[in-house]
């Protein structure tokens, strides 16, 4: 017998069931299932505890029929143009990115105590970006939270022209009424300065990430901004992609112009871990020979040898705060767009 029924009860517990075992009225309960976000947090625990207590299972299709909603939203992973090298390539390499698992996190340990699970959808294509836009304009989800990895991506504009709830990780590439969480790279990358120059470096350089994305372009600006205020107005500056292979090819073209360098600064850790290979390669020690600085706080940051000083990107809230943000737009049809910037810190372990 569950807890919360009567003994003689045969039938499938019902919402009048959940209302007793909480305590409150069926419509406090029906309130809480359809996700109507005015009950107190703590009586919205009770009916949970008591839905578990009966095993009540709500009917999404009368649920939807009621809110007019899915219980659903998408996470839209959308970036490569035209062209992309081969068919399944990018799926392959968003999975293979630890950014993109630290942004998933985030997101599901938000939704899934609220009963809301992520439909993963990938757009590296116009076919692709296509069939996002009809998914979500035939309510099969009631709004998006997009991580957008290529500049020229029209899926931001296009989401806002069609009034679909969106939330973008990171300022878009262009101004666009549409919400979105960044952290603040140009605080980030100064932390990294700050503590080259601590350590004593002098013959500093730096790898940035792709310079037609935001994020790339503000990491290196701050950077370069900080090193002037430390009477060092220039920088030798490699552009990578982000990626491991494009950080070792990119520190291999700063040995070869500056052998002499000592510190160097990498826009993320990916491309750090490739750096690192390639100061291996020329048999510098690292952080004696040249000290060497990341961003992101990735997993990649721990996994290299030594253990990489890095810029914390606090990527899981930022993510649980895109889906809060989200939210709230389908609560509230019309929201003026937000933003949401987060504040980095540096995390000192044995490279620099």
């Amino acid at each position: 017998m569950r807890q919360g029924l009567p003994a003689s009860s045969g039938s499938s517990p019902t919402l009048e069931d959940v209302a007793r075992a909480a305590g409150v009225s069926r419509a406090t309960v029906s309130r809480v299932i359809n996700g109507i976000r005015n009950v107190d947090p703590a009586i919205q625990e009770t009916v949970r505890r008591a839905i578990d207590a009966t095993g009540y299972v709500p009917n999404r299709a009368a649920r939807s029929l009621v809110t007019r909603r899915t219980g659903a939203v998408a996470l839209v992973v959308s970036g490569a143009g035209e062209g992309d090298d081969e068919a399944g390539s990018f799926p392959g390499r968003v999975f293979t990115d630890p950014f993109f698992g630290r942004v998933v996190g985030g997101i599901v340990g938000f939704l899934r105590p609220r009963g809301i699970h992520p439909v993963l959808m990938f757009a590296e294509s116009a076919e692709a970006r296509a069939q996002v836009l009809a998914y979500l304009r035939q309510g099969d989800a009631d709004g998006a939270v997009l991580v957008s990895t290529h500049a020229e991506d029209p899926l931001p504009a296009q989401l806002t022209e069609a009034r679909v709830p969106a939330v973008l990780f990171a300022r878009p590439a262009r101004p666009i009424p549409i919400s979105y969480v960044d952290v603040d790279h140009r605080a980030g990358a100064k932390l990294a300065a700050d503590r080259l120059v601590s350590r004593g470096c002098r013959r500093i350089a730096t790898i940035s990430g792709p310079l037609d994305v935001p994020a790339g372009q503000a990491r290196l600006s701050g950077f370069l901004d900080a090193m002037a205020a430390h009477g060092q107005p220039y920088i030798p500056c490699a552009e990578g992609g982000f990626t491991y292979h494009s950080g070792e090819a990119a520190m291999e073209r700063l040995l070869a112009e500056h052998p002499d360098l000592d510190g160097v600064f990498v826009a993320n850790d990916l491309m750090a871990q490739g750096a690192l290979t390639a100061l291996r390669h020329h048999g510098r020690d690292v952080p004696g020979d040249v000290a060497v600085a990341g961003f992101d706080d990735s997993s990649a940051a721990t996994a290299c040898r030594p253990a990489l000083t890095t810029v914390r990107h606090p990527v899981e809230d930022m993510a649980a705060e895109m889906a809060r943000l989200l939210l709230e737009h389908i609560d509230q049809p019309g929201r003026p767009p937000t933003s949401i910037i987060f504040e980095p810190a540096l995390v000192v372990r044995e490279s620099a």
